[in-house]
């Protein structure tokens, strides 16, 4: 009877179900449900103001997004409850909230509603810098050897930062906080009722690892004594392999989703490697590259090596048996979203309305007419900061070279162009350290949707890009541990060889752009070095704008 499993993807501004066949690896349904707060970097629904750097959610919408994405999709596939046999979900990280003993978010609480530290965190909230500093800094004076495994430098994305800036700034939600807990981990809690914490979001986000698990309590009193015995009260120190279930959908779970009681649940994942099994790279040198408002880019190895300013490294977090390393761009398609959004005249929108076409596809059209250099322009693909390899959310994004005979689509080109230069400074990390790069396999709706930015970055990285048929790699990927903990298969391999899309598309480089962009990347790296390392002019920039 059980012929079907669900996936369901936690992006930024929305979620995504996707409803599985396994037996022949047809999506026959899926559907979206859009965040009813979106992304609060503003101010609270009550109107409180946010200072700068703060990103936050609403938890109510997480529920929201699950209970209507995943009706929708059962819905849309005339499947029968009785016919799915598991459910598995991915979230964005790290996003956090603040829960209290029964599991209820302290944003709940009318004594929080006008407390920003009551919400969720999302991942690209930035205001925790100065506590990621002070965990860096502690970390190096007393020689801590897990901070290696994140490239020397812990982030302000990260869980522990974001904990201490509340417990800095509000110490009521954090004396009133029974857990923070991971919004992925927090929606398997609802679905379930068991509380588990995926090693992927320990590991990647909040310096665990199986071997050691947490830094020592003494580390933790030497950042601040308010995180003195933080291990096992606000941060839960039972942590879940990957191969572990969440458990099984409760009473509340089938009234929230339709799903029958006792239908299994796969530990939470994190939403970009929750692609790697939907697009079968999980062999060593395999690199996934996903696309979307930020990139991650994400690769698996036998060995655990130090590499400067990647991100994280996790045994056993994301494929069974492996270590995986991730690296990333803060911003990726946000940049070309806020240029669309400020930066474009009238008469472009009036063009692309008379041809029918999006906004970007206009760009992208004109952009793919200039030759490779012409418009004597250069970008910093900073605009959310710089996750790999310098980690600092302080920096910004720079434009060098424009003129008056400016032309927007020159623009869009640096920015496709900047995009592809930040990936390349990552795969350069990797390899300059000892992690070769055999094959790069990209997903994500950027990378389905423009082939020109695909065969830029084939052309910088100088390496053959594969994209897989999926719009929905994530929710896929999600689909595939939850055929896992469904026993449709004994291990994610396994899965994810049977389960994965065909190539959809194989971006080549071409060798005269390889050559032209050598030269243009020559200049990135000027620029990325000389405001990345040696003058901070972007983060006393930033110092000012706060003080204003």
């Amino acid at each position: 009877m059980k012929k079907y499993v669900i996936g369901v993807d936690f992006g930024t501004l929305s979620a995504r179900a996707i409803v599985l066949r396994v037996s022949d690896k047809t999506v026959v349904s899926e559907s979206v449900f859009e965040y009813r707060h979106g992304v609060m970097d503003k101010s609270l629904p009550s109107g409180v103001s946010l200072p700068d750097g703060f990103a936050l959610q609403h938890p109510a919408d997480y529920i929201e997004a699950l209970r209507e994405s995943v009706r929708g999709a059962i819905k849309k596939s005339e499947v029968s409850s009785s016919e799915i046999g598991g459910i598995g979900v991915d979230f964005t990280a790290s996003t956090v909230l603040p829960i209290d003993k029964n599991g209820t978010p302290l944003a709940f609480d009318e004594r929080f509603k006008n407390e920003p530290h009551a919400y969720v965190k999302l991942w690209k909230h930035h205001g925790a810098q100065k506590e990621a500093d002070d965990f860096t800094k502690a970390a190096k004076d007393r020689g801590e050897k897990w901070l290696d495994s994140y490239g020397g430098i812990v982030s302000a994305e990260f869980m522990l930062p974001k904990i201490l800036e509340t417990a800095r700034y509000s110490k009521d939600v954090y004396d009133n906080t029974y857990r923070f807990i991971e919004a992925g981990d927090w929606i398997n809690l609802l679905l379930t009722g068991n509380e588990t914490h995926a090693a992927a979001f320990a590991g990647y986000k909040a310096f665990w690892n199986e071997k050691n698990g947490y830094p020592t309590n003494e580390y933790f009193k030497s950042v601040d004594i308010l995180l003195d015995g933080i291990v096992g009260t606000k941060i839960s120190d039972r942590i879940n392999p990957v191969s572990e279930k969440a458990g099984y959908i409760n009473k509340y779970g089938s009234e929230l989703t339709g799903l029958d009681i006792g239908t299994p649940v796969s530990l939470a994942m994190l939403d970009a490697h929750a692609a790697m099994p939907a697009l079968n790279t999980t062999a060593n040198g395999n690199m996934m590259i996903i696309l979307g408002t930020s990139a991650c880019h994400i690769i698996n190895s036998d060995k655990e090596d130090v590499v400067d300013g990647i991100f994280g490294c996790v045994k056993n977090g994301v494929i069974p048996g492996k270590i995986t390393y991730e690296a990333g761009q803060q911003c990726f398609g946000d940049a070309f979203d806020w240029f669309v959004s400020n930066c474009v005249p009238s008469s472009y929108s009036e063009e692309a309305n008379e041809k029918g076409v999006g906004i970007h596809t206009l760009l992208t059209e004109k952009a793919q007419q200039l030759k490779i250099g012409e418009s004597g322009i250069i970008a910093l693909d900073w605009f959310n900061g710089n996750r790999s390899v310098l980690v600092n959310s302080r920096l910004s994004g720079m434009l060098v070279g424009v003129t008056i005979q400016t032309q927007p689509e020159e623009i869009y080109r640096a920015l496709l162009e900047a995009a592809a230069f930040g990936a390349k400074r990552i795969t350069d990390q990797f390899e300059a350290f000892g992690i070769s790069i055999d094959k790069i396999t990209a997903a994500g709706g950027i990378a389905s949707k423009n082939a020109l930015l695909m065969q830029i970055m084939a052309d910088v990285l100088n390496k053959e890009i594969f994209v897989c048929n999926t719009t929905q790699a994530a929710a896929l990927g999600s689909a595939v541990y939850a055929s896992v903990a469904g026993g449709f298969y004994d291990d994610v391999i396994i899965a994810s060889a049977d389960l994965s899309p065909e190539v959809k598309a194989v971006y080549r480089p071409i060798e005269e752009n390889v050559i032209k962009y050598k030269a243009l990347y020559s200049e990135y790296l000027t620029l990325h070095d000389y405001f990345g390392k040696t003058n901070m002019v972007m983060e006393r920039l930033r110092k000012i704008k706060q003080d204003c």
